[in-house]
């Protein structure tokens, strides 16, 4: 029922331009993968932007948590949301505040949620939960956020930290019920509350007891989701041995290999893109370096980039070679499984 609650507030946001954005968005798709012709229409109805790239913690298998990115590490700027915001609000729809780092160390985070939800736009973050005291709970809460999915990699602190290195267990569950309880006193639906289980090798015996603690503290949805591992080839110990949670498989000769194969075209390329917190449009969230920059926003504006010569280019190679693409060898989809 909450679940149900949750899509029926995110179609509550649905204008008619914005209807008429996502009808344009998968007409230009369909069009683009019959003709070959990538000139979009249409500017996305869903994008992602980067608080930071900041975390307190260091998670393997993370750039922010292994501190190995060669882009710059900074916090995006009020000033610089709210430009884009401002350009896009009448046709985006979904707006999600994560790209990497946690959003909560971005000290203006919630003054852009609260700045976005008031445009009407469904506003959601993924956070490690280690932030949300009582006082950010209460603001949160208050700003509007729509959905707030919290990662919970284990359930005991043995279990946990193996992947959330430096992580506590226990504040992710005083976060949870910090928020569970202010939306009790204000009397409010949101945000919606998912515990979001990367399903690693060391905590893939915790499935069910994930879902037991989350009914505990008030969490009505639990999604799994597989995990990204760089070096997968030769296998890692975080790889888990049930297949349904794993994007890879074990070939004859001991290599691993990932499942899926890439098709020459990427739905994620017309209705999406990744802002990163100083004003680059990176088309996709494998690009976690930003090394496919389409544009910047301090020199242009959204829909000038949307469209430039840098973006058909890419969108074409997809519907030709995408194999050869870096940020796509590892690209997998359906990498969530719900409980």
């Amino acid at each position: 029922m909450i679940a149900i609650r949750d899509t029926v507030n995110l179609l509550s946001k649905l204008t008619f331009k914005r209807c008429m954005t996502i009808l344009k968005v998968w007409v230009s798709y369909q069009y683009s993968k019959r003709t070959g012709n990538v000139v979009h229409p249409s500017v996305p109805y869903s994008i992602a932007i980067e608080p930071t790239t900041s975390c307190n913690l260091r998670c393997p298998e993370c750039p922010s948590g292994l501190r190995s990115f060669t882009r710059p590490t900074g916090m995006l700027t009020l000033p610089l949301f709210s430009k884009v915001i401002d350009e896009l609000y009448k046709e985006i729809t979904y707006l999600i505040f994560y790209f990497q780092g946690e959003p909560y160390l971005n000290t203006s985070f919630l003054e852009m949620v609260k700045y976005a939800s008031g445009k009407g736009i469904y506003t959601a973050t993924s956070t490690n939960a280690h932030y949300l005291n009582d006082e950010n709970a209460r603001k949160t809460v208050e700003s509007g956020l729509d959905r707030l999915i919290i990662s919970i990699d284990g359930t005991t602190q043995e279990v946990y930290e193996q992947y959330r290195v430096g992580g506590s267990l226990d504040k992710v569950l005083e976060g949870t019920k910090n928020i569970v309880a202010w939306k009790k006193k204000l009397n409010v639906s949101t945000p919606h509350i998912i515990f979001q289980f990367l399903v690693v090798k060391p905590n893939q015996h915790q499935l069910e007891d994930v879902k037991r603690i989350a009914k505990t503290y008030g969490v009505t949805e639990v999604r799994f989701k597989t995990a990204q591992i760089y070096d997968y080839k030769n296998g890692s110990d975080l790889i888990p041995d049930i297949d349904k949670y794993a994007r890879y498989k074990k070939n004859a000769d001991n290599t691993y290999s990932i499942k899926n194969s890439l098709l020459n075209h990427c739905w994620k390329m017309w209705h999406s893109c990744v802002i990163t917190w100083d004003g680059k449009i990176v088309p996709c969230c494998f690009d976690k370096d930003a090394h496919l920059v389409m544009g910047e926003l301090q020199q242009f504006s959204f829909k000038q980039i949307w469209n430039n010569d840098a973006y058909l280019r890419f969108r074409k190679s997809l519907l030709t070679s995408r194999s050869e693409i870096d940020m796509c060898k590892n690209c997998t989809e359906g990498t969530q499984v719900w409980a």
